[in-house]
């Protein structure tokens, strides 16, 4: 249904294919702990006509206390299938307009074998600003079938990230903002230390958004984004965030540049700064 392999719909292209038999729409918001209201309440009073919500959180690893974890191929499957997608379907995934998750969304969809998935390009902020209708309530699909086939090289592990200190193999970029990544604010999850991976570099991921559109900005830009952080774009990458969610943003904008074979560090911060975890930076890179 679409042809290019930029990762990113237009509000005019989806509006043109709204009504489209093989297309699902996923509302893929996410908000911080403790933001109130939840993103799920958000979706319920208003979201894309036949939208249905994408919770990061559910679609997730229960046995382990990280947040959101990737789950397993089998669950993954289930999960989606629940949501009424099938193998064959395009999807399209949306969040607020923040940036935050939409990405994260992607990525596991590809991570997962499913290549025919893109992002909605400034989200349903944009989509309301354009006069695009929308609709309140659950939405309760039909149950797709969708096959799953997981390729472990889309994320790494603390282990991974904890063996690359000394070989530094692959950059990590950072996709908080610049307070938590330097150290010089408190953590919004409860109990986790401050600071960052050391040898990371950050790219704050709001840096990468238009906030008058909330559209991605040029590749150009982009560009000089990670350049102007010391990024190496034709080395090996890794992202990481306060959880492994808005480092989507930072792996999307890359892949808009042509960078393939990136990976994100599933769990990021969440666990790397637990009080016993590896060792950590602060201040500036």
């Amino acid at each position: 249904m679409t042809s290019s392999d930029d990762p990113l719909v237009s509000t005019e292209w989806l509006a043109a294919h709204l009504g489209d038999a093989r297309l699902r729409v996923l509302d893929a918001s996410f908000k911080l702990p403790g933001a109130r209201p939840a993103a799920y309440d958000d979706y319920l009073a208003a979201h894309i006509p036949g939208a249905v919500f994408f919770d990061v959180d559910a679609i997730a690893d229960h046995a382990t206390d990280l947040p959101h974890m990737y789950p397993d191929a089998a669950q993954f499957a289930r999960d989606v299938a629940a949501l009424g997608v099938s193998s064959g379907d395009t999807v399209v995934a949306y969040d607020s307009g923040s940036w935050m998750a939409a990405p994260r969304a992607w990525w596991m969809f590809l991570a997962f074998g499913h290549t025919n998935i893109k992002v909605l390009d400034g989200g349903l902020k944009k989509w309301r600003a354009e006069g695009g209708a929308t609709e309140s309530g659950a939405v309760t699909p039909t149950p797709g079938r969708f096959s799953a086939t997981f390729d472990p090289a889309f994320v790494r592990s603390r282990r991974q990230i904890e063996d690359n200190l000394a070989s530094r193999a692959e950059q990590v970029i950072d996709a908080r903002s610049r307070e938590r990544f330097e150290g010089r604010v408190a953590e919004p999850r409860p109990g986790l230390r401050a600071g960052h991976i050391p040898g990371s570099r950050n790219v704050p991921y709001g840096d990468l958004i238009d906030a008058a559109t909330a559209t991605m900005k040029s590749p150009a830009d982009l560009r000089g984004a990670f350049e102007a952080a010391g990024v190496a774009l034709d080395r090996p990458l890794v992202t990481s965030c306060g959880s492994g969610v808005s480092a989507g943003v930072l792996t999307l904008a890359l892949y808009r540049l042509g960078v393939r074979g990136s990976a994100l560090y599933d769990g990021s911060w969440a666990g790397w700064g637990l009080p016993d975890g590896p060792p950590l930076a602060t201040g500036p890179t």
